[in-house]
């Protein structure tokens, strides 16, 4: 049915003031429902967000009624298009979290299908248990979403897949009526064929299909080997013959052919599944370097000789692409010349001296066999950040610029590992005849190895071999009696292969399986059975150009903003919860809402830069709706594996916006605060006055639209520059000057926290450097996050001519507040006329944090712990989200750890909320309050009294005092009263 039927609409208005959760029909919502991290897009009839089982029901009926169908999502981590379809996408990640119950004895747990992996181990951890099967989206993907796709992962190898931990499922059919799946014996199968409704249809079918001689032998014929456990093509009919019924010897479960269903079959509503033992504590890993893709499948074999619990592989293209990450780039340290594969193959032990033995003894087979010529051994200290750059393989694909992208289409073929090395050889060699040179990566061990193509799906040609390499691959699988979907499943990119792979016979068993179960096709269409062609509904039309659009910003880096927007590939990295640490996307961690994540916000801006029609591309309501909640904390530019970088593109998109729609009277007084600052501080009393008594501060918010909850932050009493002017010749400073270092006055520090730049004046001549000062302009961070491109390219233009002949890699320029400095960094490169931006690509490799610069005169011996006090002192650390991004954190830490017995550890927190004015922001309040929860106020209110609470970003301090009542100190303060005088 297509999504664009208004006879429908009054109808699901109707729907809607029935259910207790929502359904929304908006344009917004349904373009970020139109995609999930395939190839794919199709508009959605509407997106549901159920609360209750009586939701589900009544979409359920609704869909019945109205020859609709119901698309089930989790976290929209989908490669091959599970999520996408013209019916009711219904949504259970923001009300389905729930963990209902746990039994410890019988290791068991039940959830309801919202709850995201990553978490349900953290609450799993303290007990002594784990739900094993991990996927490279594990910090986001959802149960329910691995159960319907039967996930796997690295450690499959040694604890299968979720089919093997699925205890039982509680559903409702498709007649609306809830039934719960689950082991019955012999007996119980009877008494449930005897039921006369849908339930006992579904056993009665089941019974008489695989009772048949024929059919059983059909399946044992044409399915994939049985020593491959990695196997999801069509419905695990196979998995049904094992039980007492049939051939084997267990109990029935209809939970062995609904896990890997991808909810064709059934909606689930809670899964009960089994826990491991957590494994051995000490884990280490073997980064074998090999010279060929061939020479590092042969080593897999090698390895699964051995208790490996993860044998991984990344291939050159994906370890170059981290070259460029910001985040990933850290994570290269074990990497030795440039290897065409890496075998990251994982051993554990109780002590590391049992882990390392297990791992050279590998090292020492491989070398025996004269496989690899590096073998660096990751100890557990290491271990996480190594897995960090296996991990993010998928999201850096997303880096290869231009429009041809590595494509999943053939990444999820599965073969037995003994094979694996012939059959990699021959998809290479087939790869070869398209001119292709695929991208390989991850599970070896396994025999799945992630193959991708690189293609330009906006051209018609490309989307032609799109499909021919796929019907190519599934021929090969086929040769090697393989499964064409290892773990991902076969969606829409795989599923019209399916009567290839398992024969016509056994496909028309699916589709009598499916339309018992689903009589009137209610249940996610077009997966499994009856697909579309597989080269259709794709995300671009074939042939189509991108449009180019003017930009104030230069984005020609990537091809232009649009090409930065599809840059996300949907792998859904930002909408990772707190507990799993990092920035990004803070406001998708408060609301759990699909537009307030950086796909989300990628995704609409793709959408209407693309189909636009209006004269100004920009002007759309839906685009400022998705940016509204984006903080521009930049942890997309550090976490995003696709170095999306939504604070840059909001900062033009608000540009852009504002030529049509004009700017708001508070996007200007925020943009203008270092003029109406300066204005103040002729009279600060009088101005601090105004701005914090009941009636004129509180009309000024009223005006403004601030949050009356807000503190004003107040005018110094001196300016910084006027304090400097009259006071740095008479500090103490040391007998003979280090070097000379350029102080950056920025707005903040020059009139709100101008004690704060007094003590880092003072503290560095102290220490022997001469601080100088020079005229120069204000950052400009105020006016890019607000949109004002052009006030923000004044003040860079102006601050590049002003130290680009003063500053070089001896004399560097230093700032306290990180948004402003890191700006030198970040946005100046690439805001400048042409004329300057050799000049400022320049100048940026010179600009330091004051944090920086200290840590690392400290490393080169010109600052040592003796010139600090000896007295212990506790700090809790939280970084400046700028900081995070473009610099790091670790510098704040060396720093404050300077005196011989201060103790630093650094809060776990991403964004404290603020974000500079959003905060401030009277419809913003509520949020910048809720990202302040998620980690950082809890952990300041359990700080001891005594502990000092440090924080570099002036916002930072803001936020913090407002929400706890504590005060932060900036690091300099704390060194600065650490000092011995």
């Amino acid at each position: 049915m297509s999504s664009n039927q208004p006879n429908l609409l009054p109808l699901l208005e109707k729907l809607a003031s029935q259910l207790e959760g929502s359904l929304q029909v908006d344009r917004l919502t349904k373009t970020l429902y139109a995609t999930d991290a395939s190839v794919y897009r199709e508009m959605p009839l509407a997106v549901a967000f159920p609360k209750s089982e009586s939701d589900i029901q009544k979409l359920i009926h609704f869909a019945n009624e109205n020859g609709t169908s119901l698309i089930p999502r989790t976290a929209g981590t989908s490669l091959a298009g599970q999520c996408v379809g013209n019916g009711i996408v219904v949504d259970v990640s923001k009300n389905f979290t729930k963990i209902l119950e746990f039994n410890k004895e019988e290791r068991w747990v039940l959830v309801q299908p919202g709850v995201v992996r990553d978490e349900l181990n953290r609450y799993l951890k303290p007990h002594g248990f784990f739900f094993s099967p991990i996927t490279s989206t594990a910090n986001r993907a959802m149960i329910g979403g691995m159960v319907g796709n039967n996930s796997s992962g690295t450690t499959s190898i040694v604890y299968g897949v979720t089919r093997d931990k699925v205890i039982s499922l509680n559903t409702i059919l498709s007649d609306g009526k809830q039934v719960v799946f689950g082991e019955i014996s012999q007996d119980d199968f009877d008494r449930k064929c005897a039921q006369q409704d849908l339930e006992g249809t579904l056993y009665r079918q089941i019974f008489d299909e695989l009772n048949n001689l024929e059919i059983r032998e059909e399946i044992h014929a044409q399915f994939p080997k049985k020593s491959i456990h990695r196997r999801n093509t069509g419905y695990a009919v196979d998995e049904l013959l094992k039980a007492e019924l049939f051939e084997g010897k267990e109990k029935f479960n209809f939970c062995k052919l609904l896990t890997g269903s991808e909810g064709t079959l059934a909606f689930t509503t809670e899964i009960k599944i089994s826990l491991d033992p957590l494994p051995e504590p000490v884990e280490i890993v073997v980064a074998a370097h090999f010279a060929t893709i061939h020479e590092s499948m042969k080593s897999a074999q090698v390895a699964m000789k051995h208790p490996a619990t993860a044998v991984e592989l990344m291939d050159k293209i994906i370890l170059d692409c981290t070259k460029e990450s910001i985040e990933y780039s850290k994570n290269r340290y074990f990497v030795e010349g440039d290897p065409e594969a890496l075998l990251m193959i994982e051993f554990r032990g109780n002590t590391l001296e049992e882990a390392m033995a297990k791992g050279e003894a590998l090292v020492a087979d491989l070398k025996a066999g004269g496989y690899g010529y590096a073998y660096p051994i990751i100890e557990p200290a290491k271990v996480a950040s190594a897995w960090a750059l296996r991990a993010a393989g998928l999201g850096l694909l997303g880096n290869i610029p231009g429009d041809p992208k590595a494509v999943a289409c053939i990444e999820d073929t599965a073969v037995d590992i003994e094979d694996l090395a012939d059959y990699i050889d021959e998809v290479d060699e087939m790869m070869a005849g398209f001119k292709q040179k695929p991208v390989h990566y991850a599970h070896a061990g396994a025999g799945e190895i992630h193959l991708r193509p690189i293609l330009d799906l906006k051209k018609a040609e490309d989307v032609e071999e799109f499909y021919q390499i796929s019907l190519a691959s599934a021929k090969l699988v086929k040769k090697y009696n393989g499964s064409l979907s290892g773990e991902h499943g076969d969606g829409r990119v795989r599923a019209a292969f399916i009567p290839l792979m398992v024969g016509e016979k056994n496909y028309e068993l699916f589709r009598r399986i499916k339309f018992t179960w689903d009589p009137k096709n209610i249940f996610n269409p077009g997966k499994i059975v009856d697909a579309a062609p597989m080269n259709k509904f794709l995300r671009y039309e074939p042939g189509m150009k991108t449009p180019e659009h003017k930009t104030m910003m230069d984005f020609s880096s990537v091809g232009g903003i649009l090409r930065l927007a599809e840059k996300c590939n949907g792998s859904g990295d930002c909408r990772k919860l707190p507990g799993s640490g990092g920035t990004m996307c803070p406001s998708f961690m408060a609301t759990r809402n699909e537009r307030d994540a950086v796909r989300g916000r990628a995704n609409t801006l793709r959408e209407f830069l693309t189909l636009d029609n209006k004269e100004n591309a920009f002007d759309h309501p839906e685009i400022k709706e998705a940016m509204d909640l984006c903080l521009s904390c930049k942890g997309c530019t550090a976490e995003c594996p696709s170095n999306v970088d939504m604070a840059s593109m909001k900062a033009e998109f608000l540009y852009q916006y504002q030529k049509t729609n004009g700017v708001p009277l508070r996007s200007k007084a925020f943009a203008y605060i270092n003029e109406l600052n300066e204005f103040g501080s002729i009279m600060p009393s009088v101005a601090n006055f105004f701005l914090n008594n009941s009636l004129t501060g509180g009309w000024m918010k009223s005006i403004l639209k601030v949050a009356p909850a807000r503190n004003l932050p107040e005018i110094s009493a001196v300016s910084l520059r006027k304090w400097f002017a009259k006071n740095y010749e008479s500090l103490p400073g040391a007998a003979k000057s280090i070097k000379s270092v350029y102080f950056f006055v920025d707005e903040f520090t020059n009139h709100n926290d101008t004690q704060i730049g007094i003590k880092a004046i003072s503290l560095l001549k102290k220490l022997g450097y001469e601080v100088k000062l020079v005229d120069h302009e204000e950052s400009g961070r105020s006016a890019l996050s607000k949109g004002l491109l052009p006030k923000a390219k004044k003040h860079a233009e102006a601050n590049v001519k002003a130290f680009a002949p003063l500053i070089d890699g001896n004399t560097p320029l230093i700032g306290l507040e990180p948004s402003a400095i890191l700006s030198f960094r970040d946005e100046y490169p690439r805001i400048v006329g042409p004329e300057l931006v050799e000049a400022a690509k320049k100048l940026k490799f010179h600009v330091k944090l004051i944090d920086e610069f200290l840590a690392q005169e400290a490393a080169a011996g010109n600052i040592k712990a003796e010139q600090f006090t000896s007295k212990p002192q506790k700090i809790k650390l939280h970084g400046h989200c700028h900081q995070k991004a473009l610099s790091s954190v670790i510098w704040t830490q060396k720093i404050l750890s300077l005196p011989a017995n201060y103790t630093v550890e650094s809060i776990p927190s991403g964004c404290c909320g603020m974000a500079g004015s959003f905060g401030y922001e009277a419809e913003h309040y509520e949020v910048s309050q809720q990202v302040g929860e998620l980690v950082l106020f809890p952990a300041v209110r359990k700080a001891e009294t005594d502990t000092l609470i440090a924080a570099p970003g002036t916002s930072c301090r803001h936020q913090i005092a407002d929400g706890t009542g504590r005060k932060a100190m900036h690091p300099v303060e704390i060194l600065w009263e650490a000092l011995n005088k």
